[in-house]
This record gives structure tokens, sequence and C-alpha cells, in this order.
């Protein structure tokens, strides 16, 4: 299994020989590297539940804190199944570059608990974010690490989290988590931002090789709040989008496919797999849509999809990452080869914490 935090160091190593001749002191450059590849603290925790049935069950959980050097920590809380501490600690890393790179006066924070949420109901999944706020409440703070939605979290999950917070520590104290809804203290805007932000990394791009947006192909990986929106602006923008895809799949149309009216049909039948496809669409699998002749494909789900075993097949002229790490160092060097432009995740998809 490819280890996401290996790959995240793999690119500090990368940047630090391009970089390494502007310092005259190599010494301390080399410590500021290896300072890089180590989270100032991993926290580890075992949230017990009591669960509907009456019976207890058990979930791991962590919270990354890579480096305040900079500010607070700061960064997403996700809920999957496939949370681990090794990608906490790759995502934290990846959040301290990223808010550098925009220049906000943060820090890298990343924390995810091992569950599918689509398994719990609405109080146990309260629950669930009740236990994570309180086991948190001395490590996070204004000040210290600031929380906010990820994958599977949004401002709901926020808002109760926000509340164990503020019951634990006896005053109101809102700062703590972004990301939550407006009547709470939440930015305008917070909900699209990500997605609007590499739309705007797109525009850019699109005019830098002075491509027409009309004449310009799109597949996008992942149908979340990232996805979504991205779809929703660039669709508008007149943007042809040739396929999209969730976690069962993808959707490809030739012509195009309507992004809000894939929207509504997710809403009504849960997954793309159970949508009923018109005559001019097909079903595809998420690698058949990683491999589609396009001019831009757009991962925008979880990381590590394209890898060294799927690079050489992949037929799109740019890659635009709006997931967090989706593609490894090693598929990264043969896309590079194929000269097929890469737009970064830590640029692409910082709008979210810029609005955060």
């Amino acid at each position: 299994m490819t280890s996401a935090f290996a790959n995240a160091k793999k690119q500090i190593d990368s940047a630090a020989i391009l970089l390494e001749s502007e310092y005259d002191d190599k010494k301390r450059f080399k410590k500021a590297v290896e300072l890089l590849k180590k989270p100032q603290n991993v926290i580890r925790l075992n949230l017990r539940l009591k669960m509907d049935n009456g019976k207890s069950a058990r979930f791991k959980a962590f919270r990354s804190q890579h480096n305040d050097a900079r500010g607070p920590f700061k960064g997403g809380i996700r809920f999957h199944p496939g949370v681990s501490e090794d990608e906490v600690k790759a995502l934290s890393t990846w959040m301290s570059i990223k808010c550098a790179v925009v220049g906000i006066p943060f820090g890298g924070g990343k924390g995810g608990v091992v569950v599918d949420p689509k398994q719990l109901s609405e109080n146990e999944l309260q629950q669930l974010c009740t236990k994570y706020s309180e086991a948190l409440v001395e490590d996070i703070g204004p000040w210290k690490d600031v929380p906010a939605p990820d994958v599977n979290t949004s401002g709901r999950e926020m808002a109760w989290m926000l509340e164990a917070y503020e019951k634990k520590m006896g005053h109101q104290q809102p700062a703590t988590f972004t990301g939550k809804p407006l009547e709470l203290g939440g930015s305008q805007g917070r909900e699209e931002a990500t997605g609007l932000g590499g739309f705007y990394i797109l525009q850019d791009y699109q005019e830098l090789i002075g491509k027409l947006v009309k004449a310009t192909r799109l597949a996008i990986q992942g149908f979340g709040n990232v996805g979504y929106w991205f779809a929703r602006f660039a669709s508008k923008a007149g943007y042809k989008i040739v396929a999209i895809s969730d976690s069962s799949g993808g959707i490809y149309g030739a012509r195009g496919v309507n992004v809000v009216e894939l929207a509504k049909q997710k809403s009504e039948y849960g997954s793309f797999s159970k949508i009923p496809l018109s005559k001019n669409q097909k079903f595809i699998s998420n690698d058949q849509l990683l491999t589609l002749d396009v001019d831009v494909l757009v991962p925008a789900a979880l990381e590590n999809v394209i890898l060294e075993s799927n690079a050489m097949e992949t037929k799109a002229k740019a890659i635009l990452e709006l997931a967090n790490g989706p593609m490894t160092p090693e598929a990264e060097e043969i896309i590079l080869n194929k000269k097929v432009d890469v737009l970064p995740d830590v640029l692409c998809n910082a709008g979210g914490v810029t609005v955060s």
C-alpha cells in the first residue's frame, strides 16, 4: 500500500534539491528540511460510543499537528474508513506548505476518525463529534490548533464539535473551529471556496496557454463538496465536462454532462451507479475516468489515485489537483516526462483554508 506520508517526505526532499543553492547556511537549511518531514505532535485516540442499539463501539481517531512556526495549526477533520495515522501526518504536512504558499499565518494540522459515517445514525454521528472534540479540548483552540471540515464532514459536524468544546471550556470560543454555519460565526462563501479556488486556477491556466474555454474538455473524479462546486463553476463558465464520478463510479457523456441535473439525481438515487442513463451517456469506473482523453483531468476525491501503475495510461494534457496528494512522486515523474502540465494541490485547493 502506498504511504501518503512517505510521498509527502519525498516531495519535501525534491523541493529541497531545487532550493538548496539559494541558502548559504547549508547546515541550517538541512535541519529545516528534516524538521518539515516530521510532525511536531500526533494525537492518537480511541473513542468509545454508545450506539442506538445499546451496544458500545470504539473508533480510532487522530490529530496530527505538523508545524506551527507560521502560526496555529490549521486543517480539517475527515470521517472515512480509510483514515490512518500515516494519512493525517501527510495531510498535515501538505497543509503547512499550502498555508505558506498562499501567505496565510497558520501551520498545518489534520485530523480524522476511522469510520464510515453513512453507517451511523444522526444521534451516533453527533456523539462521535462530541467525543472527538472533548478528547482534544486541551490541544485545540484559536491560538493552538483550528480544525475545519474535510471529507464527510461539514458545518453541521463543526457545530456539534464547537458546542462540545465550549461546554468543556465553560465559555464561548467560536474561533476554535472554522467552516461552521453562518449563524455560529462561519464565513460567507466557505462552502464553495475550495472548488471556486480551483476554478480560478483553471481560468488562469487557460489564459496562460491561450486555449478557448468552450474547446476545453474536463473529467472530474469526485463529486463531494469540492468536486461539485468546481464542476458548477466550470460548467457555468462554458467548459465541457465529459465525465464526473463519485465513489461508485462515473458518468461519461461525450457531449457533456449536466452538473446541476446530476446533483439532483445523486440526491434522489444515492449514487451515480444507480442513476438511469440517457442514450448519450455510459457508466465508467473511476479507473477508466483517470485515463480519458481530455484536456484537463481533475482528481477531486482522495489521495494516491494516480500511481506508477496507471500513470502511463493517462491521456490528459493537464492535471489539476483538487484532492490532497492525488499523485504519488513516482507517478508524477512519469506524468512530467510525458510533458503533461501539473497544477499542484497545495495551490489548487487552497481556497478552502483561505476563506475558512
